[in-house]
């Protein structure tokens, strides 16, 4: 009982002090201004969500109980929860201009749960050829240097251990790194290299309410330090988000286990762009398929959101498939396809 008000009131707090920190850091002063957060940030690959399932969701995902090794790219809080040995996920995003991402991740759990769950990631991004140009006083004003390709990489070793069976706490340490050529800095002048790397960190909890299927979650992504190209220097995506989820079903239907019916609501302040809120939700029959759709908003050219999901095994073994549809407006539509492995 002790330890379930401590985790409350831990989570309850952090409701309130997370966002005046992150207004703070945002604003530089306790006054608001009346401006736009726009283009403020760099390595922007790390906030586009490669999960399928999340995805279909419109990534309303942080108060999700994932019990699972995706959880380390949306909550590594939820990844306390995980009830087997192995779990492993692997897929690709085709994202829009024909870039790629492509990901898996990891989660063990030793000694039955113990001493936690640990988890490993990996986020590589192959992005189309780029014309190379220098300046140059002929008729065109620039010299035609060829063509490369931009890349992007992120490996990342996250831990999350359940307090109590309500409270769990994680975290995810990676190492992100992103190449985007060699440029000539002034006419006539050297060549700077634009590839930079850091640690970013993401930090989340997660609390199952006594109300049934009720839980709230928060989570902070790609909390780092500035780098510099040449003279300006950015900062990260970072981003807090807070959630909630319900099962539905727990009001229709109580005693019926054959169906379920998750909402999800997620607020979201990222640091670039203005405030959302994100709604998924997803109907799953037999714990074999599953339908789900999401919707975000404000956004400039994302639409709806859908996917399916099937689960296949038996209690000791499950394999699992998710696709995800999203509508982009003037760009290309993007299509997420993720397989899961889970003993």
């Amino acid at each position: 009982m002790k330890r379930s008000y401590i985790g409350t009131s831990l989570l309850l707090l952090g409701w309130l002090v997370f966002p005046a920190l992150l207004y703070a850091q945002g604003t530089g002063t306790g006054t608001e201004l009346e401006t736009k957060k726009l283009a403020q940030t760099g390595f922007k690959f790390l906030s586009v969500s490669v999960d399928p399932r999340a995805a279909a969701m419109a990534d309303a995902l942080t108060a999700r109980d994932n019990a699972s090794s995706l959880a380390l790219f949306y909550n590594p809080a939820s990844m306390a929860y995980f009830d087997r040995t192995f779990h492993f996920a692997a897929g690709q995003t085709r994202w829009i201009n024909s870039t790629d991402y492509n990901f898996a991740s990891l989660a063990y759990r030793p000694m039955g749960g113990q001493f936690g769950v640990i988890g490993l990631s990996v986020v590589a991004v192959s992005y189309p050829e780029v014309l190379r140009t220098i300046f140059a006083n002929n008729e065109q004003g620039y010299l035609d240097q060829g063509t490369y390709s931009p890349s992007a990489l992120a490996i990342g070793l996250g831990y999350a251990r359940a307090i109590t069976d309500r409270f769990a706490v994680g975290g995810h340490a990676k190492f992100a790194r992103q190449n985007l050529g060699e440029a000539q800095v002034t006419q006539g002048g050297r060549m700077e290299s634009y590839a930079k790397s850091t640690i970013a960190v993401d930090f989340g909890v997660l609390y199952r309410t006594a109300l049934q299927s009720l839980t709230f979650a928060m989570s902070v992504r790609n909390f780092s330090r500035e780098l510099t190209y040449v003279e300006e220097s950015f900062e990260l995506p970072l981003a807090f988000q807070i959630g909630a989820t319900y099962n539905l079903m727990d009001l229709l239907a109580p005693a019926n286990s054959t169906h379920t019916l998750w909402l999800s609501v997620d607020a979201v302040r990222p640091r670039d762009y203005p405030e959302q809120i994100k709604v998924g939700m997803e109907y799953g029959f037999m714990d074999l398929l599953f339908l789900r759709a999401g919707y975000i908003t404000p956004t400039d050219e994302q639409g709806i959101n859908v996917g399916a999901g099937l689960r296949l095994g038996s209690e000791s073994f499950r394999i699992g498939v998710d696709y995800a549809y999203t509508s982009f407006g003037i760009f290309d539509n993007v299509h997420r396809l993720g397989l899961q492995l889970a003993f």
